[in-house]
C-alpha cells in the first residue's frame, strides 16, 4: 500500500492526474481495450446533477473517447437488478477493471458502499446514509426532498477485483476516514479500510488530511516521496506510449 502526501488540495490533483496519464499510456488503451466506470445518482441521464451529467461535462466531453466505450449504470432502467448483473458481466468481458479511481465520504465510504456494507459485495442497488444525502444537498439547493435515496454502486468487492485501486482523500473533514484506512484495521464500517489487503491500493492525499494520522505514520511515507514521484516524472506521452 501506498500513501502519497502532498501539501496542498491541488498538487495532489495534479500528482494523481499525471499518474493517471501515465498508467492510462502503459495500459495502450485501443478499440478493444477499455473501460470507464460511473455511478448514477438515480436521475435522468439529461438531469444536471445526474452522474452521467457530471461525467460527461466535466470529464468525456473533454478527451478523445467513443461514446459506446463509456459506460455508466443506469439508475433509471426498468429492472435494476438486471442493469447490476450486466454491469458486472460487462466489466469480465472487458478483461477486468485495470485501475479504479474512487474518492471517499467523511465516514469512509467508497462508491456508495455505505458503513455496514459487505466487503465482498457487487454492483448493486443501495440505500444511502442520512450523511451521504445531507453532502449531497448542496447540488441540489439544499432541498433534502431533491437529493435521491438510492444509488446503484460497483461492490466493495467489485473495487477489490482491480488489479490497481487509487484513492483520493483530501480535507480535515477526512483525516479520520483517513486515519481508519491506513492505521486501523479492516472494518466493514469504514469500507475504505478493505483496501488495505489490496495488493497495489495507493491513496492520495494533501496535508490537511493527515490530521488524524500519528506522526511517525506521516513521516514515513513522506520519505518515500522521492520514491513515489519516479511514477509521475517523467509524464509519458502517447508517442512514447506506442
Amino acid at each position: 500500500m501506498r500513501l502519497v502526501i502532498l501539501d496542498n488540495y491541488d498538487l495532489a490533483s495534479e500528482w494523481a492526474a499525471k499518474y493517471i496519464c501515465n498508467r492510462i499510456i502503459q495500459f495502450k488503451p485501443g478499440q478493444d481495450r477499455y473501460f470507464t466506470l460511473g455511478l448514477p445518482t438515480g436521475l435522468p441521464r439529461n438531469h444536471p446533477e445526474s452522474y452521467h451529467s457530471y461525467m460527461w461535462n466535466n470529464f468525456f466531453k473533454h478527451i478523445d473517447i467513443d461514446p459506446s466505450n463509456a459506460h455508466i449504470l443506469d439508475g433509471n432502467a426498468t429492472d435494476l437488478q438486471a442493469e447490476c448483473d450486466a454491469f458486472e458481466k460487462k466489466i469480465k468481458e472487458a478483461g477486468g477493471i485495470d485501475l479504479f479511481v474512487g474518492g471517499i465520504g467523511p465516514d469512509g465510504h467508497i462508491a456508495f458502499n455505505e458503513p455496514g456494507s459487505s466487503l465482498v459485495s457487487r454492483t448493486r442497488l443501495k440505500t444511502l446514509a442520512m450523511d451521504t444525502i445531507l453532502a449531497n444537498a448542496k447540488y441540489f439547493d439544499g432541498d433534502l426532498s431533491k437529493v435521491p435515496t438510492m444509488a446503484l454502486t460497483v461492490g466493495v468487492g467489485t473495487v477489490m477485483d482491480a488489479r490497481e485501486v487509487m484513492i483520493l482523500i483530501t480535507g480535515a473533514h477526512k483525516a479520520f476516514a483517513l486515519y481508519k484506512a491506513i492505521e486501523e484495521g479492516v472494518n466493514h464500517m469504514w469500507t475504505v479500510s478493505a483496501f488495505q489487503q489490496h495488493p497495489r491500493t495507493i491513496f492520495v492525499c494533501d496535508e490537511d488530511a493527515t490530521l488524524e494520522l500519528r506522526v511517525k505514520t506521516v513521516k514515513y511515507f513522506k520519505g518515500l516521496m522521492h520514491v513515489h514521484n519516479k511514477l509521475v516524472d517523467p509524464l509519458y506521452s502517447m508517442k512514447e506510449g506506442n
